[in-house]
């Protein structure tokens, strides 16, 4: 068996960040990577998704994101290339098609299970692997009558497939209202909602809304401990979902009280016929392989920690979870620092043993 200082289980930006970090407290990371490249998830979401804060506020430690603008939003495909250029700097033993199966207890140390066969010995374990493998498929009324198409939004990545159809999505948050705007150029689409969709300004008097954020310090505050659960996000807007939604493109509506076949049922009784339902529904954390580790997760199986750092099991941190300190915990700009804070007790504690 291998024996190493820690796992870290995810090669996105989460574990790239916490690699970072350890390695500046003189530990040596081994960064497991279930795909076959160090970007995490962000290969695999939509392909006209781009960030919602600039390029000046959308970088990992020690390294900017590159380009001359750095008011510019940046597309998913140059986070990939800058998630990749990032883990090609590091000093750090990554590994990629390396699938965690199982952490468990042995004696002192965890065990780390690999899918495609061995065992590692870790002295700890940082659990980045995100949100991306676990789709939140909510409980809605009908959904499981209805025999029309139904995908998550971690299925989508284009409109084409959907266009000239009738399109219902489903959420509220920043992805559900640009996938239904993209999708409404080109099928009928409506917006699902539990409540009216809240908007934020992108920009204040001339500024990004991540330039005050930064600047009030409101962006790095601890406010996660204080959070029985994450609060939703508004959708950050420069004008133009709030001109689709009012023009009707698409139109919103509240969500739907059934469903027959391949019609939905609306409030008030009216049924139509609906191609297809996406569900921009959100995430849950991407764990499965801490389920035998007796304390790390609850019955839900959502991690049991305080600002990123296991409760019930010495050794087990969290990078990446959403709110897990601060409003940017699982952003570019944010996850730095609660990988360093992670890094710092880690130390600790593997120094004291």
């Amino acid at each position: 068996m291998e024996h190493i200082d820690v796992a870290v289980i995810g090669g996105g930006q989460s574990g790239l960040a916490a690699a970072h970090t350890l390695l500046r407290r003189g530990l040596r990371p081994v960064v497991l990577e279930a795909s076959d490249c160090a970007a995490g998830s962000w290969p695999r979401y939509y392909d006209s998704l781009t960030l919602f804060s600039p390029a000046r506020y959308s970088s990992l430690p020690s390294m900017p994101f590159p380009g001359a603008d750095r008011d510019r939003y940046p597309h998913r495909d140059e986070v990939v290339a800058y998630l990749t250029a990032y883990a090609g700097r590091l000093d750090a033993d990554i590994r990629t098609n390396c699938r965690v199966r199982a952490v468990r207890h042995n004696g002192g140390a965890f065990e780390v299970d690999l899918e495609e066969g061995g065992l590692l010995s870790a002295r700890a374990v940082v659990a980045a692997s995100g949100t991306f493998g676990r789709p939140h498929w909510p409980a809605l009324p009908g959904l499981e009558e209805y025999t029309g198409q139904v995908l998550h939004a971690a299925d989508y990545r284009a409109p084409a497939p959907l266009a000239g159809r009738r399109v219902v999505v489903v959420g509220a948050g920043n992805s559900a209202v640009q996938i239904a705007a993209e999708l409404a150029e080109t099928a009928r689409v409506t917006l699902a909602t539990r409540g009216p969709v809240k908007f934020a300004a992108q920009r204040i008097l001339g500024r990004d809304l991540h330039f005050w954020t930064k600047h009030t310090r409101l962006d790095a505050a601890p406010l996660g401990r204080l959070l029985p659960r994450p609060p939703a996000q508004p959708v950050l807007d420069d004008g133009r979902y709030r001109a689709a939604l009012a023009a009707g493109r698409p139109d919103r509506r509240p969500l739907f009280t059934g469903a027959d076949g391949t019609k939905l049922v609306w409030p008030g009784g009216e049924r139509e016929e609906v191609d297809a339902v996406v569900l921009a529904t959100g995430y849950r954390p991407d764990l499965p392989y801490l389920a035998d580790l007796d304390g790390a997760l609850d019955v839900p199986g959502n991690p049991r920690h305080r600002e990123g750092l296991a409760t019930g099991v010495p050794g087990l941190a969290f990078v990446g979870l959403e709110w897990q300190r601060s409003l940017s915990s699982n952003s570019l700009r944010g996850v730095g620092r609660d990988a360093d804070r992670v890094a710092r007790h880690l130390a600790a504690y593997l120094a004291r043993r």
